[in-house]
């Protein structure tokens, strides 16, 4: 697995023109870059820019505002009054997103690593590497396929960094935060084919890499045993990440959380309910998790996570008659009505290695059609307690 922590230089090779540009100036170049005559200059450019910045957004809502692990670590101790020692609670390990209602403890302090990659292959359901991914064409009623075409091909990849870590003030308050480093490839190609004869019109290539969005997170436990209980936390996404690269969202973000957990000796539920405020979009999340203690040293975990956007809608395919072509109709990319949500299973699971250090194998897999999305996405991190 690939992480870079350099930046490395942005290469834009372009047919017919060439130049250096970021992955944003790639995708701009690739989606406007038009050549099917449709005789609506206006109407072409500004579906093509609605469809560019629709594209962009999705790239920033998972680079910069990706789910970063959960803040407890995965040992919970709590003071047993007849001992007059800290004792764990639970033989969980704990979950990977979704947040559970307890703290790690007062006094305990934990750092933690995680490495992940993404090959990301559809758009709202729409293939980005196969080629059939049109942007426009042009189309007789009578026809069963269009006569001129151009269509978009993307290969975008990600390899993420994040260190984390928190340190339980008392028993039910915990804070942390977060830093995400990521590198970003982007390559990609337009394609105009009419009447079976085909050129490449444009292609481009660029890479990026830094910091994203750094998180400041707060966690307290308001009513709680040692089977859970209900909390509520709150996470400050700061704007570190470079927005022009795609890194950051270019403003804050705030987000509330209820969190709800009950946990018995082995098995535990947890939901969580988050309403986000700034950065990439408005949004309203859902989350579950269950773990399960399969042995005193291996923890089973799985997840379903839930994000709805307000401010991001999906990409549709718009129609209208071409106005100077009788019979002629032209089809477009085009932002919809639909709000986007983007979901996705999570499964893995959590090993105690040594002592109190937990290794951590999860993937995140695909649901639903929203967003930009990769089939699956890995993630090794190692998690310790002091």
């Amino acid at each position: 697995m690939r992480i870079a922590l350099v930046a490395l230089s942005v290469v834009l090779a372009a047919v017919p023109a060439a130049a250096q540009q970021t992955p944003a100036d790639v995708i701009g170049f690739l989606v406007t870059n038009q050549f099917v005559r449709t005789e609506a200059f206006e109407k072409d450019q500004a579906a093509a820019a609605a469809t560019r910045d629709t594209i962009i957004r999705a790239l920033q809502i998972n680079l910069a505002t990706v789910p970063i692990a959960t803040s407890s670590s995965g040992f919970v101790y709590r003071l047993d009054p007849e001992l007059g020692t800290a004792t764990r609670v639970s033989e969980s390990f704990g979950t990977f997103f979704v947040e559970r209602a307890t703290t790690s403890g007062e006094g305990r302090v934990s750092f933690g690593a995680s490495a992940s990659a993404a090959a990301y292959d559809r758009l709202d359901g729409l293939n980005l590497r196969d080629g059939s991914l049109l942007t426009t064409d042009n189309r007789f009623g009578d026809e069963p396929a269009p006569f001129d075409t151009e269509a978009l091909t993307l290969k975008i990849r990600t390899s993420t960094l994040t260190l984390y870590g928190s340190v339980g003030v008392t028993d039910r308050l915990e804070i942390g935060g977060a830093l995400p480093f990521v590198q970003l490839d982007l390559e990609g190609s337009r394609l105009n084919v009419y009447r079976g004869e085909s050129f490449v019109q444009a292609s481009g290539a660029a890479s990026a890499s830094g910091v994203a969005d750094a998180a400041v997170r707060a966690k307290y436990l308001i009513v709680g045993s040692s089977r859970g209980g209900f909390a509520a936390a709150g996470e400050l996404r700061l704007p570190t990440g470079n927005e022009a690269h795609l890194l950051g969202a270019g403003k804050a973000a705030l987000r509330l959380m209820g969190i709800g957990s009950f946990e018995g000796t082995r098995a535990g539920v947890h939901g969580n309910f988050a309403v986000v405020r700034g950065g990439v979009s408005d949004e309203i999340d859902g989350s579950g998790g269950v773990t399960f203690a399969a042995t005193p040293r291996l923890t089973v975990v799985g997840e379903l996570l839930v994000r709805r956007l307000s401010d991001v809608r999906q990409i549709v395919t718009v129609s209208a008659p071409h106005p100077a072509i009788g019979g002629v109709f032209t089809d477009r990319l085009a932002p919809g009505e639909s709000i986007s949500t983007l979901s996705r299973a999570v499964t893995g699971v959590k090993w105690n290695v040594h002592r109190t250090l937990v290794m951590t194998a999860e993937a995140a897999w695909r649901i639903g059609q929203g967003g930009l999305t990769a089939p699956f996405t890995p993630t090794l991190s190692l998690d310790y307690l002091f």
